[in-house]
């Protein structure tokens, strides 16, 4: 048996231990990214989110400088006449199709739920309805553009006609659409969100028979108004609500 030099052993052990190496920091959790039907649904929501805005601010600034027109007593709609028509024009088809794109993407994220056919195809509907809105122009009124005649034309044509009946369809579609989403937010328990929507397709309702009337008194017009708001609003929400829940989605 080969026995070990002490001196040999005392060296050895008189040697500085080797640094222990610090561990490697743990790699960044990475974010799964959505899958490729997901992300679609989510650029279709996205069109919901954003038209509402759009629609309300161009035509807010057509409202507040162009002369002749009166927020209190004109619709925007015959902000389509005159030169500058064809933003109100653009305005119109552009959001209509943005909430055709929306409603698309809520039938993606609603199937086989609660008003998951019917409260998308209404959706759709609206959307149709004020984009052909605005292909078929509204007659001139109330003084606007400069140069009509004040009061009401008597003489509707038939574009202004055409933009009457496919507007109110429009219209129709979104209060019932209201109506039909609030029993899928009943179903996942969401209750505020059921009556919210109860509520908007409401007072829309209300303002659109207002309109409806014929009357261009400021009550009636800025109540209209109001209401157009109110119901972009809901498509908004509702668009945001079910961006945040559009998971595993199919095409």
């Amino acid at each position: 048996m080969t026995q070990t030099d002490p001196q040999e052993f005392r060296h050895a052990s008189d040697q500085p231990a080797e640094p222990t190496r610090p561990a490697p920091p743990p790699a960044p959790a990475t974010r799964e990214r959505p899958d490729f039907p997901t992300r679609v649904t989510k650029s279709l929501l996205g069109y919901g989110v954003i038209a509402g805005p759009i629609y309300v601010i161009t035509g807010l600034v057509e409202a507040l400088t162009r002369r002749g027109f009166s927020l209190a007593h004109d619709d925007l709609s015959i902000l389509a006449n005159g030169s500058l028509g064809w933003i109100q024009s653009t305005n119109l088809i552009l959001t209509g199709a943005m909430s055709v794109a929306a409603a698309v993407g809520m039938r993606r994220v609603l199937r086989g739920a609660p008003g998951g056919s019917w409260g998308p195809a209404l959706l759709g509907l609206y959307g149709v309805g004020i984009a052909a809105a605005g292909v078929f122009r509204a007659d001139p009124s109330n003084g606007f553009p400069p140069g009509t005649p004040a009061g009401k034309n008597p003489n509707v044509s038939w574009h202004g006609m055409l933009h009457f009946a496919c507007g109110g369809i429009g219209f129709l579609g979104l209060i019932a659409a209201c109506m039909v989403i609030a029993r899928y937010f009943a179903s996942r328990g969401q209750r505020r969100l059921a009556m919210y929507s109860r509520v908007s397709g409401l007072l829309f309702l209300a303002g659109f028979i207002g309109i409806a009337s014929g009357s261009s008194s400021a009550a009636v017009v800025v109540a209209f108004a109001v209401a157009v708001v109110i119901a972009w609003a809901w498509i908004s929400t509702t668009s945001v609500y079910l961006y945040r829940h559009a998971t595993d989605t199919q095409p």
